[in-house]
């Protein structure tokens, strides 16, 4: 399930929670609704109210963790697949052959990491699917050195290669995780619970709704932003392709 789905069913279970609340105004007797109850049902609210900002926090705190290791994932593997051109390059013209397979790698993980049109593909299935690292490490051991600095710069490929493959399997691994479904299913009650304490103590009139339904999707708008964060490849914020991008201006064999 999207992100964008679950906060609108958030956002539908929570105002919905706003809404119960204000009938719950006319359907109670008059003392469950005085002065002593309000002070309890505040106790309660406040506490289930400090209890989720915390847990939200600390969510979209990680999450916001997860999305820059990825981005910070990107841009190193972007780094070594640049040395790791010039390393070919300065390796001899027998690397030629090699150097366009990087070039091509780097062309296909952007169209499928980052298309222009709809392919069916997520960001993170393109990535675990990759395998030019593979044709990229076939080259390099079809390779017959000549010379000290040959060996040096065959050594260092091989290096960058290893480096690179284990940033994107480092990458892969790190999207497998999420927020469990019964915790997401938990902290959607703790807000509607809140929001149904809001809507039986506030006044009935449509000013009050309005608040009630924007204060409902500024949070919910927490819960898709977490989601979001988690899953960086992927929905509507992604981390930039521009550090690859940049790299493919680098490596295009001279």
């Amino acid at each position: 399930m999207s992100a964008t789905i679950i906060g609108l069913i958030s956002i539908l279970f929570i105002f919905s929670g706003a809404l119960i609340g204000i009938w719950l105004q006319k359907l109670l007797p008059g003392h469950h609704l005085d002065k002593n109850s309000h002070e309890i049902v505040k106790l309660g609210s406040g506490m289930i109210g400090t209890l989720t900002a915390l847990v939200l926090g600390l969510l979209v705190s990680s999450a916001k963790t997860s999305f820059d290791t990825m981005n910070n994932g990107i841009v190193q593997g972007s780094t070594k697949i640049i040395m790791l051109d010039r390393v070919l390059a300065h390796y001899g013209p027998e690397t030629e052959p090699i150097r366009k397979k990087l070039q091509f790698a780097v062309q296909s993980s952007l169209e499928k990491i980052w298309p222009t049109k709809v392919n069916g593909i997520s960001g993170i299935q393109a990535l675990d699917q990759g395998n030019a690292n593979d044709g990229i490490l076939g080259g390099l051991l079809a390779l017959k050195p000549q010379t000290d600095a040959q060996r040096l710069l065959l050594s260092q490929a091989f290096q960058l290669v290893n480096d690179f493959t284990q940033t994107r399997w480092l990458m892969v691994e790190q999207t497998q995780g999420g927020i469990p479904v019964p915790f997401l299913v938990i902290l959607i009650f703790w807000l509607t619970v809140l929001f149904v304490s809001f809507g039986m103590f506030t006044p009935r009139n449509a000013t009050v709704v309005v608040v009630l339904f924007v204060c409902a999707c500024s949070v919910s708008a927490a819960i898709f932003l977490e989601l979001e964060l988690n899953n960086p490849l992927d929905g509507v914020i992604k981390v930039s392709s521009a550090p690859l991008r940049n790299a493919l201006k680098h490596i295009s064999p001279e």
